[in-house]
């Protein structure tokens, strides 16, 4: 049975050693790189099924690498590793294709719950129903296996963690759903850093939906969500 293959961007080497070596103690096939001008071509000849990538990188940072990434592959899952916290980081990071962060410094027990998240939604991302592919939100259209929203002859193209987060509100519409649910089914825990990785992209999703008065994601204080369809 052949091994997940990863992708692992570090410049710093004493951590990318530790890190790469737990990681292969687990059963995984890990390819580093500590330079980002050699990362591109690295993931065009190996092919992983998920990257890790520092931020903070010599000639090239992970933010441009993610967008590089996505050029060649839509839905491979990309993890941020960074000290950044900022809100405008997580947006930046997001915009560029990631779909996850990780906060240095971090457990090895943290990364590999995140890996195994995003591949287990990367396997399981199959259409709602089981056969529907493309669902009406109002005047949008939202192709599930493209991950696209689509308004008249405007496509925009969602990242892996926006289309998960949409599907998941189209799923239960018109109910409340549970903040701590759409963390731990999306994030795999509901720690203060994911919880802010949620508002980002609730904000996003907000901003995409806002020219149909029809369409609304509710905010129920103290307890999660309702999104809207009227």
């Amino acid at each position: 049975m052949s091994k997940t293959k990863i992708l692992y961007v570090e410049d710093e080497l004493f951590l990318g050693k530790i890190v790469k070596e737990s990681l292969e103690s687990r059963g995984y096939e890990v390819v580093m790189e500590s330079d980002g001008a050699d990362v591109l071509q690295t993931f065009k000849r190996i092919n992983p099924a998920v990257c890790v990538l520092d931020v903070m990188l010599p000639n090239k940072d992970g933010f441009t690498l993610a967008g590089e990434i996505r050029a060649v592959d839509e839905k491979v899952p990309i993890i941020f590793l960074t000290a950044k916290t900022q809100t405008d980081d997580l947006v930046k990071g997001f915009t560029s294709g990631g779909n996850d962060y990780i906060r240095k410094p971090f457990s090895m027990e943290e990364l590999i719950v995140r890996i195994d998240n995003a591949l287990r939604y990367r396997q399981n991302n199959q259409p709602i129903n089981g056969s529907q592919d493309e669902v009406r939100l109002g005047r949008f259209r939202f192709h599930l296996t493209r991950q696209t929203l689509i308004v008249g002859k405007e496509e925009r193209k969602l990242s892996f963690r926006e289309s998960e987060l949409l599907k998941l509100l189209y799923e239960n519409r018109d109910k409340i759903i549970d903040r701590k649910d759409i963390l731990t089914l999306l994030w795999g825990n509901d720690s203060f850093f994911n919880s802010r990785n949620l508002d980002v992209y609730v904000a996003k999703l907000r901003g995409y939906l806002k020219d149909d008065d029809s369409l609304a994601i509710i905010t129920i204080k103290g307890v999660g969500y309702r999104f809207i369809i009227a």
